[in-house]
């Protein structure tokens, strides 16, 4: 491709050699360059990739796009920007043909639900036939092929390559969830959002090498609706007005709120066979009621964000409903069939945040007992594990302390830690180090109207121990201990 036509619309001067030249390809990481490529230098928080320039060169890249002073010999076409990452996203949308423009592109930010929204909004346009290509932090979804998930929001030259490889598939729609940090470093610059959503915003995300404060991570959240064309927020939310200044979009609103354009009314919970649901009415924009076999307040916001979104594609109440009434996302609140006598569910939940929000939702069920199964993650704060201790401790009734990622850490040590916090709660709890055990304990102890959550693993299927990954799935994990108490002749009930 031509270095010229792959900058058309980047603003950049260049300082040595000549922009019309032809190169064979694009790239960001200096181990990827081959002969003939042109290399963006990304100034990251742990390298810099103008200092990968000797390497590259000596490698065959006819080009450098710089964000700084540089010197080379020799005949490489030296680019200058204001700004790399910038670059690489609108070179990227060039280098695959634009294929934005042949996708309608759906983009979730906020702290919460956009893994679960994401799949809802799939669900609904895959049922009324709209091919979709997915996005987020569990895997990339594009149509037959799924590919493990790195980051939440890949990188802006991932994002095109994905985009391209949806329309080339046949995917006529995207629905993908878009970070802080996606945000913050230009990962989906480079296009225009059709529908930008905005979930919720809690304090996440901030330290070092993410945001400095709740302010930056708010006006990161924010940059969505200053690149979409319809902006879809939850007016029930304190920070929806600040996180929508500057906006250039046009904006609906969904929420609880009498107020919103898109309302959940008479919401009830619902429990049977061992099965937790949610119902509610629908109304405003569309009116029709909702029935779910997932959980909890948070998925009545997340089914009426996907509701929102999607009957801008026209698609019917009736194949809305079904596809919600069948809606199941791995890792976040997921039933595993057991018994219809206690429910089993797996869940992300891995810090504090995360897991009180989670057991606060199960207590609205009332049950008999609520068991929590977690552990923590190896060479993690340790602060974490203290707090999931005592949350766990206050919110379930019994707590089975177990192994996460011990990673290089003793899990013996973490195991320590959680149980100084589970101790300042008042609840009872257990430690078994070895995660399957536990899950056996959990099962074959079971009570009648126990709610039973393995929290922290969720849509992991590995276990990391000193630098090596295992193979680890919870649920490989339960049909093994089903497997072994029926081999044992011990009953659950």
């Amino acid at each position: 491709m031509n270095l010229k036509s792959m900058l058309e619309k980047t603003e950049y001067s260049c300082l040595q050699g000549e922009a019309d030249r032809e190169v064979t390809d694009l790239v960001y990481d200096s181990r990827k360059v081959t002969e003939g490529a042109v290399f963006v230098c990304i100034s990251g928080a742990v390298r810099d990739g103008h200092d990968f320039i000797p390497e590259v060169v000596k490698k065959g890249a006819l080009a450098v796009v710089v964000e700084k002073e540089i010197s080379i010999e020799g005949d490489v076409a030296v680019i200058r920007v204001a700004d790399t990452r910038l670059a690489l996203a609108r070179m990227s949308a060039a280098y695959f043909g634009y294929p934005a423009l042949k996708l309608k592109t759906i983009g979730i930010t906020g702290t919460k639900g956009k893994t679960t929204t994401t799949y809802m909004v799939r669900s609904i346009l895959e049922s009324a036939g709209i091919k979709t290509g997915l996005i987020g932090t569990i895997e990339a979804i594009i149509g037959n092929e799924t590919i493990p998930a790195d980051n939440t929001t890949p990188e802006s030259y991932i994002v095109q390559e994905y985009f391209r490889k949806m329309v080339d598939a046949g995917c006529t729609c995207v629905v993908m969830e878009v970070s802080s940090q996606g945000l913050m470093l230009k990962r989906v610059a480079g296009f225009t959002f059709d529908f930008g959503i905005f979930t919720n915003m809690e304090p996440d995300h901030i330290g070092p090498n993410e945001h400095k404060d709740f302010e930056e991570y708010m006006a990161c959240k924010g940059l969505l609706f200053q690149n979409c064309r319809t902006g879809i927020v939850n007016l029930d939310d304190s920070h929806v007005w600040k996180v929508l200044e500057g906006h250039i979009c046009e904006v609906e609103t969904y929420g609880l709120s009498k107020e919103a354009d898109l309302r959940a009314a008479a919401i009830e919970l619902h429990s049977m066979g061992g099965k937790l649901g949610v119902k509610y009415r629908a109304e405003g924009l569309m009116n029709f009621d909702v029935k779910m076999h997932v959980p909890g307040k948070f998925n009545v916001y997340n089914s009426l964000t996907a509701i929102a979104i999607c009957r801008h594609f026209n698609i019917p109440a009736e194949t809305i409903r079904k596809a919600l009434s069948d809606v199941k996302v791995k890792g976040r609140v997921e039933p595993v069939p057991v018994s219809e006598k206690f429910t089993l569910m797996i869940d992300y939940a891995h810090n504090a945040m995360s897991l009180e929000s989670l057991l606060t939702t199960l207590r609205e069920y009332e049950p008999k007992r609520l068991v929590c199964l977690f552990g923590c993650g190896g060479n993690r704060s340790r602060l974490r594990r203290f707090e999931m201790g005592e949350i766990s401790s206050r919110l379930a009734d019994l707590t089975v302390v177990t192994s996460d990622n011990p990673r290089n850490e003793e899990p013996q040590d973490i195991l320590n830690d959680i149980i100084t916090g589970v101790k300042k709660g008042p609840g009872k709890y257990i430690a078994i180090i070895d995660r399957k055990e536990a899950i056996r304990y959990c099962i074959q102890n079971a009570k009648a109207g126990d709610v039973i959550i393995l929290a922290g693993k969720g849509h992991e299927d590995y276990q990391e121990i000193k630098g090596v990954k295992y193979k680890m799935d919870e649920r490989d994990l339960i049909k093994e201990v089903l497997a072994e108490l029926k081999e044992e002749g011990i009953k659950i009930i």
